[in-house]
């Protein structure tokens, strides 16, 4: 069936790798490409679910189409829940599993590219120095430079300066976009000191 699937995978025009174990699987060195795994809910070592919740675990965000004998609801749930991007009984039309490896790598292209956008970001906030942090805390909350000035014990000159430069750093053109980034980054500036 590996081998099958494995072929029929490539004759479809993508590259796959076929694995005999989860941990044979897990060995595998990753790299970052837009990929999805397709899984037998019955392993030889661990089941397909132990396998998505190792996955979620480590925060690895491939999709995964299931595939099994002798599916049953509450299996099926669980794996959806879990966020598999698919769940096919055997024997399954190969038309089936092209479509959902095809909708699985497009989910995994659009994860990839929000992880990189967001790690850029992450990269460029590392970069302010810590008195720009403060006054991009200050700004996302609304406060006006004035307001901002008075409550670090700075200019206001010294605080236009600080955002200025913040701004260019996290390469921002407009207020809206700052409060979106800092959303984005999970950063705690929304609630009040």
């Amino acid at each position: 069936m590996r081998e099958a699937i494995e072929c029929l995978l490539r004759t479809a025009g993508w590259c796959a790798e076929s694995f005999s174990s989860a941990q044979a699987f897990f060995e595998r060195q990753r790299v970052e490409l837009a990929a999805c795994l397709i899984l037998d809910v019955g392993l030889p070592d661990l089941n397909g679910l132990e396998v998505q919740q190792r996955l979620i675990g480590a925060h690895t965000h491939m999709p995964i189409i299931f595939i099994t004998g002798r599916g049953d609801v509450p299996t099926t749930v669980r794996a959806m829940k879990a966020g598999a991007a698919e769940f096919l009984t055997k024997p399954f039309e190969p038309e089936s599993l092209v479509r959902a490896v095809a909708t699985a790598l497009e989910r995994s292209r659009a994860l990839l590219e929000e992880k990189i956008a967001l790690r850029a970001l992450r990269e460029r906030h590392q970069t302010l120095s810590p008195r720009e942090s403060e006054v991009m805390a200050l700004v996302v909350r609304g406060q006006l430079n004035k307001q901002i000035a008075a409550e670090l014990g700075i200019s206001e000159i010294t605080v236009k300066a600080h955002r200025g430069k913040m701004m260019r750093k996290m390469k921002l053109r407009s207020l809206p976009e700052l409060v979106r980034v800092a959303v984005r980054l999970g950063l705690d500036t929304l609630k009040k000191a």
